[in-house]
C-alpha cells in the first residue's frame, strides 16, 4: 500500500483543492492530510475564513481523503511521514526545494497548482466586495445625513 501525505490550510474550499486531492490520491493507495490548525496558521501569518474543524469534516467528506490530523509546527513534518508510513511527499510547485530535506525517509514531489484560482485570490475577491460594498454605505449615510441637515 502506498501512503502519500500532504499539508495545507483548505480554506474556502474550491476546484483547485478538489483537483490537487484527485491528483495526490492518484499517487498511491491512501492519502492522509495534515490540516494545518488555526493557532499555525495565524503563526504563519494566514487568517483562516472557515475554522479547523470544519475544514477537517470538508476534507474528510471527499472521497480522495482516507485522513486528516492536524498540524501544529513546520518542525512535526519528519515524525508525521514516520507516523504514516508515507511512501510520498507532496506539495504544490510553489513549495519546490523547501522540504527536500525529507528524501532521506521519503519520495518528495512538487505538484503545479492549478491555473487561475486560489484561496488567496477568492479572499481578495471576497474583501473587494465587502470593500464595495461599505463604500455604498457610506455613500448612503452620508446622503441621507445632508438630507437631515437640509431639514
Amino acid at each position: 500500500m502506498t501512503t502519500v501525505v500532504t499539508y495545507g490550510t483548505f480554506d474556502l474550499f474550491h476546484i483547485g483543492h478538489v483537483r490537487l486531492l484527485k491528483r495526490l490520491k492518484s499517487l498511491g493507495d491512501r492519502l492522509v492530510i495534515g490540516l494545518s490548525s488555526d493557532e499555525f496558521n495565524a503563526v504563519k501569518g494566514k487568517q483562516v475564513i472557515i475554522p479547523y474543524a470544519d475544514r477537517r469534516e470538508i476534507l474528510l467528506s471527499c472521497r480522495y481523503v482516507d485522513d486528516v490530523f492536524q498540524e501544529n509546527t513546520w518542525e512535526q513534518k519528519r515524525q508525521d511521514l514516520l507516523r504514516e508510513k508515507a511512501d510520498i511527499f507532496a506539495m504544490g510547485d510553489d513549495w519546490a526545494g523547501k522540504f527536500d530535506d525529507l528524501q532521506d525517509i521519503v519520495k518528495v514531489l512538487y505538484l503545479p497548482r492549478t491555473q487561475d484560482v486560489s484561496t488567496t485570490e477568492l479572499k481578495t475577491v471576497i474583501k473587494e466586495i465587502n470593500d464595495e460594498k461599505l463604500r455604498e454605505v457610506r455613500n448612503v449615510a452620508s446622503h441621507l445625513n445632508d438630507l437631515l441637515n437640509k431639514l
